[in-house]
């Protein structure tokens, strides 16, 4: 186990620093025993126990170990194969058990770790974690163990997200939010995108949660509500990752987005976001965006005139677009929205006076 450790080190040290690495890891299919090291002792809810990953695992192990008896279509040969397999597994089974508790720690580290630097921008890698449950295996450790470990999890995650982002296929297969695999994973980043221990851990999962803003139903409002309430974040980098993660929401490429915008507005995001806006430089491209696809979708809202939406949007419309080309064709077509909208309202007043 003390020599798996360094391996795995290696892996992810070669992974980090070339691109060549990750594919060539991929074709070696490292993450079948990367996923199977890091779920040792870790349960995972398998409804077909024939298919676990340490089955698996073992039965390429069975191939390659030189003590194997090979089976043949004999009945003795078949049983002195298997005598021989379970015999060896159990062995090296009762090795890992006794292994000090320190060195199982480390091989955990080490081995998430390798999966975080192999899936970075690699959709390969990421699609083979998710086929070897290796994702709900992540999510477990996020849920039970806390420094390194939780972390490096919790990376491997993101980057996955990452790469669902930008794969309908990945997003559909690894993060089905009526799954159970996929709902766990969805909860423990609700929860550290709430609660997590550090602004690294928080804005980690913040960025998973807005890479699959488009895997998630318009009745699933739950995951809106801590990015909502991280906008008003005293870290100003967490704020702005919540603001980025809502835009995705928001976006008009989101089929769902008008009825996201409307969410984002029930719940109180409107002041937390004119606050962002006022902070800083840093902020404002983030916040301008977030609030142009709220003005877009949701210009009737009373949130938006009471925070003087329009007149926000209309004092930074030239310096904005000067800085930040991007929202060139977005920030006029925000501020004509808000002025249809007035202009209709005010009519509506003049001619049903209250």
């Amino acid at each position: 186990m003390r020599l798996q450790v360094l391996v795995a080190t290696l892996i992810s040290r070669m992974a980090s620093h070339d691109r060549l690495a990750q594919d060539e890891f991929a074709r070696e299919n490292a993450v079948l025993p990367l996923v199977s090291l890091l779920s040792f002792e870790v349960p995972l809810d398998e409804p077909n126990p024939s298919a676990s990953i340490h089955s698996l695992v073992q039965g390429m192990t069975n191939l390659r170990h030189p003590n194997t008896t090979v089976i043949s279509a004999s009945g003795s040969g078949s049983s002195r194969g298997r005598t021989s397999r379970e015999n060896y597994h159990n062995h090296n089974r009762r090795e890992r058990e006794n292994e000090a508790p320190d060195v199982k720690h480390a091989l955990k580290v080490a081995c998430a770790e390798s999966l975080w630097k192999l899936s970075s921008n690699c959709l390969p890698i990421s699609r083979k974690i998710t086929e070897t449950k290796g994702l709900l295996c992540l999510a477990k450790l996020i849920e039970r163990e806390t420094g390194e470990l939780q972390h490096n999890c919790l990376m491997a995650v993101m980057e996955i997200a990452a790469a669902a982002e930008a794969d309908a296929d990945l997003r559909r297969s690894a993060f089905k939010t009526n799954s159970l695999a996929g709902k766990f994973v969805v909860e423990q980043l609700l929860r550290v995108a709430q609660h997590g221990s550090s602004s690294d851990l928080v804005i980690a999962a913040i960025k998973a949660i807005g890479s699959l803003a488009r895997a998630f139903s318009a009745s699933e409002t739950r995951v809106l509500q801590p990015l909502v309430l991280q906008l008003g974040h005293w870290n100003q980098d967490v704020a702005t990752e919540a603001a980025i993660a809502l835009g995705k929401f928001a976006c008009p490429e989101n089929y769902n987005c008008v009825h996201h915008s409307k969410v984002i507005i029930e719940f109180a995001g409107v002041p937390p976001l004119m606050r962002l806006l006022r902070s800083g430089d840093k902020t404002q491209l983030p916040g301008l965006v977030l609030l142009c696809y709220l003005a877009l979708h949701a210009a009737g809202s009373e949130a938006l005139e009471s925070a003087m939406a329009l007149g926000s949007l209309e004092s930074v419309v030239r310096t904005a677009i000067a800085q930040h080309p991007s929202i060139r064709d977005l920030l006029p077509k925000a501020i004509y929205n808000l002025e249809l909208y007035n202009v209709g309202a005010h009519i509506h007043r003049d001619q049903y006076p209250v």
